[in-house]
């Protein structure tokens, strides 16, 4: 609790003993009166005031109005207990919504207190602590155990664990040594590590994403927009209807020849102010929207704006690109078939042949390999473009390739009928068999699938430039329901514009890539999704959401929040209107009095500000 709330607290602890207090005394008159203004002025003096200001500004129409005006009303009418009451319980409901966002607020920021104070930089007297925006790209700082990494950049020496929770929700460390890229926000858990800059501290990786999140209130979901247009006609409307009810009728009693009963209509019109204020509406739409932008930061998943939000709840249709998002884009070795020696001593010949090359595939033979490469047992390297490589491995001729290569040495290769790429090897000059290799899928690419069709997704589609067996296998393994292979970037957005112009017009479909190569279908689709964007510009930019690291599951955890949000914003304006008419119906007629307008008012603006926070705990996958 702040000073602020703590003052307001204060005051409301003061109003109330001094109510309690005034409610033994046996007062009456003048004096009654003047001794019930001074809790009252006490807990509502600043609600007079800001009524006071918009009165002046020619913004009449709000809550402050409201309460003003009711609570006068109920002094003038001698109702002192309930005019002074009406005023504080509203400003404990206000004190209950203040605390309330402030600790939504704190959560989020908890979660994402990413930002690094200090950036350690070596000097002639050693390490000295300067500010990260000082720091020039180039610059080599020092990051200590336990402290969080300022800046992105190249790990030039050390070793380290980093954990990476605050930005990807997951608890599981990154190893990194030297050579690897490390962004900005992760926390070095061990090793001492020194880093050569390569962005300036607001280019960084850490400033990117808090500018994305303190951003996204600004961007307002339909639901948030209907809410403001509501209470810009709401509030007035009211307002006439409550000074109709208390001339309207006592006139045309005067008419009718009957009694007036002014004090009977003023009365209810001030019961109906009261009961009519919409600040459980106004106060928990924006909180729930808020507490999901924050749920959803805590698993990882950075919402750009509540708009974004909404149109995540109302996904039916989920696109996926497939290498780096359904799968790990890396080549693996994942099986050797129809070898006439040891597996092991047929990858080490394949591993060293192709230890000279950089092409993806002689990498992954070289990671099969998993020891380090003695390349000084190779000579007679020849690489040949679009075949593969010939060399001498301790004396011994290999050849690494493809059908091509085997066609040209006049050895006959076996086919394979599983789906990769097929590296053949011949070990002097007659066949040892063939290495398969393949962009393997991730191990939560099925149970998304399946999660999202649990979800009520209606149609899951996979978009790929690969061949069309390739497609159809990692299809057929994933269960989505339809597969377009062979494409070009353009292709897949046709592809995505066919899917547009078939579904139906409120529901939306989403687009998951990386974020690098597919701007422009991510950009095309109802909401774009990045996936395994830590550290990757061209995703935070390109998306309208972005999940920090490259787990499927997350697009679940991802549409899980946005529906659980928007089905608690529902849920309060159905249940704030709907106990507002019935309790304004029933002030109208005289069977609520000041008390019930009390729950009308104070009562539902707390459940639904409670309501709107349980989106801040919402399940993760």
């Amino acid at each position: 609790m702040n000073q602020k709330q703590k003052k307001v607290l204060i005051r409301i602890l003061s109003a109330a003993a001094l109510m309690i207090l005034l409610g033994f005394l046996p007062l009456t008159g003048a004096v009654r009166l003047g001794l019930y203004l001074v809790p009252y002025l006490v807990i509502g003096y600043d609600i007079l005031l800001k009524a006071f200001k918009g009165i002046r500004n020619r913004q009449v129409f709000d809550e402050n109005f409201l309460m003003a005006v009711a609570t006068v009303g109920a002094f003038l009418l001698g109702e002192y207990t309930e005019g002074a009451a009406v005023m504080l319980f509203y400003q404990i409901g206000e004190l209950f919504q203040s605390y309330a966002v402030g600790k939504s607020r704190r959560n989020i920021s908890q979660l994402m207190d990413i930002r690094p104070d200090y950036a350690n930089v070596e000097g002639a007297a050693g390490l000295e602590q300067v500010d990260p925006d000082e720091v020039e790209v180039g610059t080599v700082i020092v990051v200590q155990p336990g402290e969080k990494i300022p800046i992105d950049g190249i790990v030039v020496e050390g070793t380290a664990a980093l954990n990476t929770s605050a930005l990807t929700g997951e608890s599981l460390p990154r190893e990194v040594e030297a050579g690897q890229e490390v962004i900005s926000g992760c926390i070095n858990m061990t090793g001492v590590l020194k880093i050569r800059t390569t962005r300036e501290f607001g280019e960084s990786t850490v400033s990117k994403i808090l500018d994305l999140v303190e951003n996204a209130s600004s961007k307002k979901s339909r639901s948030e927009q209907f809410i403001s247009r509501f209470a810009r006609y709401y509030t007035p409307a009211v307002c006439y209807g409550a000074l109709a009810l208390a001339v309207a009728p006592p006139l045309t009693g005067l008419l009718l020849g009957s009694a007036p009963q002014w004090g009977v209509w003023v009365y209810r019109a001030l019961t109906f102010l009261v009961i009519s204020c919409p600040c459980a509406l106004v106060i928990s739409i924006p909180l729930s929207f808020f507490a999901g932008i924050g749920g959803a930061s805590r698993a990882g998943v950075l919402v750009k704006g509540s708009n974004y939000l909404e149109a995540l709840a109302q996904t039916k249709y989920v696109v996926f690109d497939k290498t780096g998002t359904l799968t790990r884009g890396v080549f693996e070795v994942v099986d050797i078939h129809h070898n006439a020696m040891e597996e092991a001593h047929l990858l080490e010949c394949a591993a060293l042949a192709e230890s000279f090359s950089s092409h993806p595939i002689s990498r992954s033979l070289r990671q099969a390999y998993g020891r380090p490469v003695d390349q000084s047992r190779v000579a007679e390297v020849e690489e040949l473009g679009g075949s593969g490589v010939t060399a001498k491995v301790d004396g011994v001729a290999v050849a690494v390739g493809n059908d091509k290569l085997m066609g040209r040495l006049g050895i006959q290769a076996v086919s394979c009928r599983q789906v990769g790429t097929v590296v053949h090897v011949a070990v002097d000059g007659a066949y040892a068999g063939h290495i398969l290799i393949s962009d393997v899928v991730k191990p939560t690419s099925a149970q998304a699938v399946r999660e999202l069709k649990k979800a009520g997704v209606r149609k899951t589609v996979m978009l790929t430039g690969d061949a069309e067996r390739v497609a159809r296998q990692v299809a057929q393994e994933l269960g989505v329901d339809e597969f377009h292979s062979e494409l070009l970037p353009a292709d897949k957005v046709d592809q995505v514009e066919r899917l547009l112009e078939a579904k139906g017009g409120k529901e939306k479909l989403a687009f998951v890539g990386d974020g690098i190569n597919d701007a422009p279908v991510l950009s095309r689709a109802d909401i774009g999704i990045a996936m395994g964007a830590l550290g990757s510009d061209a995703a935070i930019e390109a998306a309208d959401v972005v999940l920090m690291d490259d787990d499927p599951l997350k697009i679940v955890t991802a549409i899980r929040i946005a529906r659980k949000c928007l089905r608690i914003v529902y849920e309060n304006i159905y249940f704030a209107i709907g106990i507002k008419l019935a309790c304004l119906l029933l002030g109208a007629m005289g069977i609520a009095n000041m008390w019930v307008a009390i729950f009308a008012d104070v009562g539902v603006m707390v459940l639904a500000v409670l309501n709107a926070i349980r989106v801040l705990f919402a399940k993760k996958l």
